[in-house]
């Protein structure tokens, strides 16, 4: 069992200034393990877009092509403020290619390299909008299998108080939850490891809370400037998303209640009949306890006693066995990428150019939840009307 790690894909040189499909290709912006992304110049319109285009040696892989095809129908197939609008897809001189909308400022991975752990609010606030984007998929019966901070573009919001307009990109390994697992036919894990669910590992059954624990992966990593599991070797990772407890948020983040710590901690359980019934039911929790926070005493970590380890309710059949981890499986510490900065340096990155004028939260608005649902139902996926509501 091995992670699905294509090598980067190789194009024709020269790319740069050539016309595919009535997009002139203007400079290479992105590169991945199927495709590469150039901002392009839409030649009808005149408006400025991103056109992904698929190596043609992966072109060729049946597999490749249909996966890099079902991007453009499954992204194309929600109408949503905070996914990436598709505009045309195809095939150009033998070369696949998806034209999307081009959002100007890097994605959620640059912006916490800059700016390391994030305030609760801000976090949550983020949160927000990459969880009304899964639950809207997920509405479709679409699970998205790989969300991360790269797979999440940022563009400017509308006013000071919504800086940043998330977009959830990146939905070639989106599929229809029905008869889904975590696996493709050759036994290779489909999604990226350090946000990958426990049900993706062992080639469970998937639904939309396989989605919600990697959300909960990227809150943690916002909030703590490292994601949940960082281990040695892809199978000591596997190991620690499958068996280990989630880390102790307040370890990294001493200012932090135990609310919310116990909040990401349920999002992060092994099983998912023990996480929310939706992504929206997390971000409402989550919402309610950094409203509840008291300010802290002083100083960024200041505050809030000593750091607890919090562990998600127990499962109905009772609490699970966990293994004593081999040797290999112990967990490393790495040093952060960023560095820390006083508490005044607690301000919105740097301003992205606007990509459109979308408001920042779509339909779910930027409001107080009304209380959460009950939790999902053993076995099933969450029912009609557990979703919770925003009001204006």
């Amino acid at each position: 069992m091995t992670s699905e790690r294509p090598s980067a894909p190789s194009l024709p040189a020269g790319l740069v200034g050539r016309k595919v499909a009535g997009y002139r290709l203007e400079s290479e912006i992105g590169r991945g393990g199927m495709a590469v992304v150039y901002r392009a110049k839409d030649l009808r319109l005149g408006r400025t877009v991103a056109v992904k285009l698929l190596a043609p040696e992966l072109a060729r892989n049946e597999v490749f092509r249909q996966r890099f095809m079902h991007e453009s129908e499954a992204a194309a197939a929600i109408d949503h403020p905070h996914i990436i609008p598709v505009f045309q897809a195809g095939e150009h001189d033998g070369i696949l290619f998806i034209a999307m909308r081009y959002v100007e400022g890097g994605d959620l991975r640059a912006l916490l390299s800059r700016s390391g752990p994030l305030p609760a609010p801000r976090a949550t606030r983020l949160a927000l909008q990459i969880a009304s984007a899964l639950d809207a998929a997920h509405d479709h019966d679409l699970v998205h299998r790989d969300v991360k901070p790269g797979n999440v573009l940022v563009a400017a919001g509308t006013d000071s108080e919504h800086p940043e307009h998330l977009y959830l990109a990146d939905f070639g390994l989106t599929k229809k939850s029905l008869s889904l697992s975590g696996l493709t036919s050759v036994g290779q894990i489909v999604g990226t490891l350090d946000y990958a669910a426990p049900e993706q590992i062992s080639g469970k059954p998937l639904d939309g809370r396989c989605d919600q624990y990697s959300l909960g992966c990227v809150v943690f990593e916002m909030l703590a400037g490292t994601p949940p599991f960082r281990r040695e070797s892809d199978l000591a990772l596997l190991w620690a998303h499958l068996n280990d407890p989630p880390p102790a948020l307040r370890e990294h983040r001493p200012d932090l209640s135990d609310a919310l710590a116990a909040v990401v901690a349920r999002a992060l359980a092994k099983t998912p009949d023990e996480r929310y019934a939706s992504c929206l039911q997390f971000v409402a929790e989550l919402r309610a306890a950094t409203a509840a926070e008291d300010a802290p005493a002083g100083g960024r970590w200041g505050g809030g006693g000593p750091p607890t380890q919090v562990v998600p309710v127990a499962s109905p059949g009772g609490p699970r066995a966990v293994p004593e981890p081999p040797a290999w499986a112990v967990p490393v510490v790495h040093p952060p990428s960023w560095s820390p900065v006083p508490s005044a340096s607690f301000a919105p990155a740097a301003s992205f150019a606007p990509a459109a004028p979308y408001p920042p939260y779509g339909p779910y608005g930027p409001a107080a939840p009304v209380a959460p649902s009950a939790p999902a139902e053993p076995g099933g996926n969450r029912s009609a009307g557990s979703r919770p509501t925003w009001t204006p």
